[in-house]
């Protein structure tokens, strides 16, 4: 890993040199912008309009436009001095609980690993948030950005989560069109709460991927092959009015398949496999609409009645 910022943490008197690296990587796929005529990759040029020339790094400076066209400039050491970022030094102002702080103050995560000879202060501090139960609140300049910090275990790890502050944050008086007091209609909160836990799950990470990714890298490696690909567009999805059928139709889509366990002892009903399910028909009234739910029905699955042969009855 890349080492992106070194200094210390500070919480009273106790001093934890480390070492910070970025914890997430950026896995979009970067395109350049091509020149259709002749397939050039364009370029960037820094050039001022008024000495029309292009202008190296070195000559470079920042400066802050206080009236049209009237700037005051400033060097890369008063930036540094201002911002803190010359002492290098999180200083923990406040340990709180994680779950006081919403998740829309978190910008972006750092593993924190110790330097030098900071093992023992480093163990220390981890091993007092574990037990405590809290994480430090800090401020911290990377690169010249000041911002908060929550710094919190993270298995056997530090990790410094960057934060926005408070004035960053816009309320949300300034969200248009939020509803108002409406009255929401009973059974369809019932219906939406029935689907909400036929949907819930442990959280797992693994299971969800970038499929706009994998399509894109999986196009490119067609191109590269020299294949012409057409993409079939989307329909588009109309407006659903009648809530309480989509809501019906989805309980239905998500409600657990019920076989049958077969002639004979054995291990029980098994779920049959894809090509199974597209084969066999459904068997009606097998399950409880969404309705009889939603009005208190008795809802046990009805037993199928056996048929007798044809042969048979004309026997007896």
């Amino acid at each position: 890993m890349h080492t992106v910022w070194k200094g210390a943490i500070s919480f009273g008197l106790v001093h934890v040199p480390v070492k910070m690296f970025s914890a997430t990587e950026d896995k979009d796929i970067s395109m350049r912008y091509i020149h259709k005529e002749c397939g050039s990759p364009l370029s960037y040029v820094r050039k001022c309009p008024v000495c029309d020339k292009e202008v190296e790094w070195e000559e470079i400076g920042k400066g802050y436009e206080y009236e049209k066209g009237k700037f005051v400039m400033f060097d890369k050491e008063e930036l540094e001095q201002i911002s803190g970022q010359a002492d290098k030094n999180i200083v923990i102002l406040d340990f709180v609980d994680l779950q006081e702080i919403d998740p829309i103050y978190f910008q972006k995560t750092y593993y924190l690993s110790p330097d030098q000879a900071g093992s023992n202060a480093y163990k220390l501090l981890m091993n007092a948030m574990k037990d405590t139960g809290k994480i430090g609140i800090a401020q911290i300049s990377i690169r010249s950005k000041s911002s908060l910090a929550a710094i919190r275990v993270l298995d056997e790890c530090l990790a410094v989560e960057t934060m926005f502050y408070p004035d960053e944050i816009r309320p949300i008086a300034q969200v248009p069109n939020l509803p108002g007091q409406e009255e929401v209609k009973e059974k369809e909160l019932t219906m939406a709460k029935m689907l909400i836990e036929q949907l819930s799950t442990p959280f797992d990470a693994a299971k969800y991927t970038d499929q706009y990714r994998e399509r894109l890298l999986d196009l490119i490696q067609h191109k590269v092959a020299g294949e012409e690909v057409r993409v079939a567009p989307t329909q588009p999805q109309t407006n659903v009015v009648d809530l309480m059928a989509a809501l019906q139709a989805s309980i239905e889509a998500v409600k657990p398949v019920v076989t049958d366990p077969g002639p004979g002892p054995g291990p029980g009903p098994r779920a049959p496999g894809p090509a199974a399910a597209k084969k066999r028909p459904a068997r009606k009234s097998a399950a409880p609409t969404a309705q009889q739910a939603v009005a208190g029905d008795d809802i046990s699955p009805t037993p199928v009645k056996k048929r007798r042969s044809t042969a048979k009855r004309k026997e007896t």
